[in-house]
C-alpha cells in the first residue's frame, strides 16, 4: 500500500488558498480514479483506491499544515507504510506557477507541513510532488502569498495542472517519477 498525502489546512475558508494546492491535488486524483469516499481517520480525511494494481491510501490531514505530521505517522503506522512508499503533494514557491518536480528526501525548506512530517516520521526520506505557486518576489510577502486565495488568471493553469496530475498518478503509484514530470509537463505546456 502507498500512501498519499495532500498537504493544507482544514478550514472551508481556507479552500482556495495556494497553501491548498495538496488537498486540490488529492481531490482530482480520488474524484478521477473513483476512490471509496472520504471519510473521518488519523486526525484526517481518508479515501482509498488503485491506480495500476497499486493500493493508494489518499489521506488529507486535518490538523492544519503545522502539524500534518500528526495525521500522517499514526496513518503511516497503522498500515505499517514505511518512509519510501509515502508521498506528499505539497505547495512549492520556488517552482514557476503550474511546474511539477518529483524528490525523494531533502529538507523542509521552511515548509511547515514538510517540517511536521520530518519530525514525526523520524525522517525526511519520502517522496514529494513539489507543486509549484511562485514565488510573490520579496520574502515579506510569502505568507500572503501561500495563505492567498488562488486568483483568477490563475484557474486554467491550476484546473489543466490538477487534471494532468490525476491522468499521470498512475505512472506516480509505478514508481515512474520521471515518467510522471514528463506527462504532466506536455499535458500544461500549453496552459501557462
Amino acid at each position: 500500500m502507498l500512501l498519499w498525502v495532500g498537504l493544507g489546512n482544514p478550514e472551508a475558508g481556507m479552500a482556495r488558498q495556494r497553501h491548498n494546492i495538496g488537498f486540490m491535488a488529492l481531490d482530482r486524483i480520488a474524484a478521477v480514479h473513483r476512490f471509496s469516499p472520504w471519510r473521518q481517520r488519523f486526525k484526517g480525511m481518508i479515501a482509498e483506491g488503485t491506480l495500476g494494481g497499486h493500493r493508494i491510501l489518499a489521506l488529507k490531514p486535518m490538523t492544519y499544515m503545522n502539524a500534518s505530521g500528526e495525521s500522517v505517522q499514526p496513518a503511516a503506522g497503522f498500515f505499517k507504510i514505511p518512509p519510501e512508499q509515502i508521498t506528499a503533494f505539497h505547495d512549492e514557491l520556488d517552482l514557476a506557477p503550474g511546474r511539477v518536480r518529483v524528490k525523494r528526501g531533502g529538507g523542509a525548506a521552511g515548509h511547515n507541513g514538510l517540517r511536521s512530517m520530518d519530525r514525526m516520521l523520524g525522517t525526511p526520506e519520502y517522496w514529494r510532488v513539489r507543486l509549484g505557486i511562485g514565488h510573490p518576489g520579496h520574502k515579506d510577502r510569502v505568507t500572503g502569498h501561500v495563505l492567498g486565495d488562488f486568483a483568477k488568471v490563475d484557474q486554467d493553469w491550476l484546473t489543466a495542472l490538477l487534471d494532468a496530475l490525476a491522468d499521470a498518478a498512475p505512472l506516480l503509484a509505478a514508481g515512474q517519477a520521471e515518467a510522471f514530470m514528463t506527462r504532466v509537463a506536455l499535458l500544461t505546456q500549453d496552459k501557462d
